[in-house]
């Protein structure tokens, strides 16, 4: 996994060219420690840091063609090279390399931009074509992989990360308004929106070519749910999961460097460590976040999984202090404003990793989104039986056995539990029906806008935007389906993927595989049954029942635990300077972002008490991030940039 950034546009010197692109890579040489290069033709100048895992003799970037008439900067993996690259072969093509990147440049020779559709992996990448005299970039299906663009002054600049971009001299770190009311709804701005004015993301499965000073974006893959009416029996329907979970774990293990797996405990990286081990029996290091709150551990399930398979484990206990101290830097990464502290263990978890040599570790990642295992998707099910059954005496126990994590909710009154869930027979045909109740609870941080925010966001309403976003057939699905495709399609790869994935781990040059990510698994998945995936309240019944004899009884029955990570009173047990600075007055003054009255009251709150509900914690973290966002791009970027390229 890479870093990738480059431009296309007339009017600069060579001289100039490879100053700038020596600056957009440094930028992001945390993403490829191993190697850096840059490669300019005309108009057109390419930068590629190298994070090397396969071809490591011979893959360096940016790469050419023999003739000269393609050059590719690519960041990620195609885990099917091996077999393209043999059919390739067989039709006369002619490799110089061992590495992944050249199937690429062949594959596109042969098929153009429709070459994506054939490529199963993780990437973004940028393919210079000097006979078309265009530049053509393309994302992953599932969004694994960040590519941003912009255009200044008449020129295409793209990067893997923003701050890249951030060093093209005039472009200017400013917040976008409507990025943070849709990040403060819906936890991630909607592409091709970014937290920067200014600035998109390339979607997933989206591709994109730019000539003669314009660009066209094209959707080239995207989830259905309307083939829905499989006529195989659920003994084949599991044992198509089983094969091809076996088969996108098996071609996630290809590279020349050793690969690791993050063990959590629960099912889905547990089922990913128990295949992993079975197809690399020489040796297999295992790792994972402890929490000194027993709230948030699950050693005692990871040290079952470890003894089951005999992996090498390793684990890096986090409290809540060292969140609170690698905060900053986790924001300075994610690139944008976050609500949660979550990604601070997995920044600390990806840290460990390089630390024991491991460049590539599996994920269980995207299980809960393929297989309905969020709490969400059965909130959504019960919601509608209460609707249905308003004198029913199981509403309230239904309530609180979906959540028996959630000490709060134990102790209240089933009057309270119906209204904060919003029952009702109204709005059952609402698009986010299933999403409601979170984004009413999220949404509640907003009261901290200032005043001059709320007058600029006007009556904006992120959810309305989200709605226009979404597919025609969308209305036409299974409910649960509806509900998959909101969390497969938005939160993911704005969140998960970002915030907690990508970024996290290539903060120390960590790239993470995730097989149930693969496309033809997400579309196996997509066509089966709605009952199939949620069994009554008996979440991923299709993927346990399918990998049950992987796993020891009490993992493969194990409910799911959301993985949490202490909010808000992580930063109040002891003082930090990032939080002084961030609620202070004149800080507060300076972005403007926030009411300063209020958001001295929260934090006086949060330093007089702990915090329990989730409308304080997402306030606090996103009023703290949000600050520590501002200071470290819109106002500091220039300083801060200016010392990565005195380093280089």
């Amino acid at each position: 996994m890479c870093g990738i950034a480059g431009y296309y546009g007339a009017g600069l010197h060579p001289r100039e060219a490879g100053t700038l692109l020596t600056a957009m890579s440094a930028a992001i040489a945390h993403r490829g420690p191993d190697e850096a290069g840059i490669h300019v033709d005309g108009d057109v100048g390419l930068a590629h840091r190298r994070l090397a895992i396969i071809g490591l003799a011979d893959g360096q970037q940016p790469m050419a063609t023999a003739d000269g008439r393609l050059c590719i900067t690519y960041n990620g993996e195609v885990f099917n090279y091996l077999e393209l690259r043999q059919d390739l072969e067989s039709r006369g093509h002619r490799f110089r390399t061992e590495s992944d990147t050249e199937v690429i440049l062949h594959l596109y020779r042969d098929l153009g931009p429709d070459c994506v559709e054939k490529l199963n992996g993780d990437f973004a990448f940028a393919i210079h074509d000097t006979h078309n005299e265009r530049l053509f970039l393309a994302r992953d299906r599932m969004g694994v992989r960040p590519l941003f663009y912009t255009w200044h002054r008449g020129r295409f600049y793209f990067a893997s990360e923003i701050k890249a971009l951030l060093t093209v001299p005039g472009i200017d770190a400013r917040l976008d308004p409507l990025a943070l009311d849709q990040i403060f709804t819906l936890w991630a701005p909607i592409p091709p929106r970014t937290a920067f004015q200014g600035i998109c993301e390339l979607p997933p499965a989206h591709r994109m070519t730019v000539d003669n000073g314009t660009a066209q974006i094209q959707r080239y893959w995207d989830l259905d749910f309307s083939d829905i009416h499989h006529d195989h029996s659920e003994d084949r329907m599991k044992e198509e999961t089983r094969a091809l979970l076996e088969d996108a774990t098996r071609i996630r293990l290809r590279a020349d460097v050793q690969v690791g797996t993050y063990l959590s405990g629960g099912l889905d990286s547990s089922i990913i460590a128990a295949l992993a081990k079975r197809m690399a029996p020489a040796g297999l290091s295992s790792f994972a976040v402890t929490f000194a709150d027993p709230a948030f551990d699950e050693s005692g399930f990871q040290n079952e999984m470890v003894d089951a398979l005999g992996t090498i484990h390793h684990t890096v206990d986090c409290d809540a202090d060292e969140i609170a101290t690698v905060f900053p830097q986790v924001i300075r990464h994610t690139e944008l404003p976050i609500l949660r502290t979550g990604p601070a263990p997995l920044y600390q978890l990806s840290s460990l990793v390089r630390s024991k040599g491991i460049k590539a570790v599996l994920s269980g990642e995207g299980a809960d989104e393929v297989f309905a295992g969020y709490d969400i998707f059965k909130e959504a099910c019960i919601r509608r039986f209460c609707a249905g059954q308003p004198r029913s005496q199981l509403r309230p126990h239904l309530f609180r056995r979906i959540y028996p994590y959630l000490a709060n909710l134990k102790r209240q009154t089933p009057d309270y539990l119906a209204a904060y869930f919003g029952i009702t027979t109204d709005h059952l045909d609402d698009p986010l029906y299933s999403h409601r109740p979170r984004l009413r609870s999220t949404a509640g941080a907003k009261l901290f806008f200032s005043k001059a925010i709320k007058k600029e966001l006007g009556d904006y309403s992120a959810a309305d935007d989200l709605v226009s976003s979404l597919p025609e057939a969308f209305h036409g699905w299974h409910p649960l389906h509806q509900a998959q495709y909101l969390e497969t399609r938005f939160l993911l790869p704005g969140y998960i993927l970002s915030s907690q994935g990508d970024r996290m781990a290539m903060a120390h040059g960590i790239e993470t595989r995730f097989p149930f990510l693969d496309h033809r698994l997400v579309e196996q998945a997509a066509r089966v049954p709605a009952n199939t995936k949620l069994r009554g309240l008996r979440e991923k019944h299709l993927l346990r029942e399918a990998m049950r004899a992987s796993l020891p009884e009490r993992i493969a029955e194990r409910p799911k635990q959301p993985y949490r990570a202490p909010e808000a009173n992580a930063f109040t047990a002891n003082t930090h300077d990032c939080v002084e600075a961030a609620f202070g007055k004149t800080s507060l003054e300076e972005t403007g972002v926030f009411d300063v009255e209020k958001s001295a009251r929260l934090y006086k709150k949060s330093r007089l008490s702990n915090f329990t509900g989730f409308r304080d914690n997402a306030a606090f973290v996103g009023i703290l991030s949000t600050q520590i966002w501002s200071q470290q791009f819109a106002r500091q970027f220039r300083r801060t940039d200016e010392t990565l390229a005195v380093r280089v």
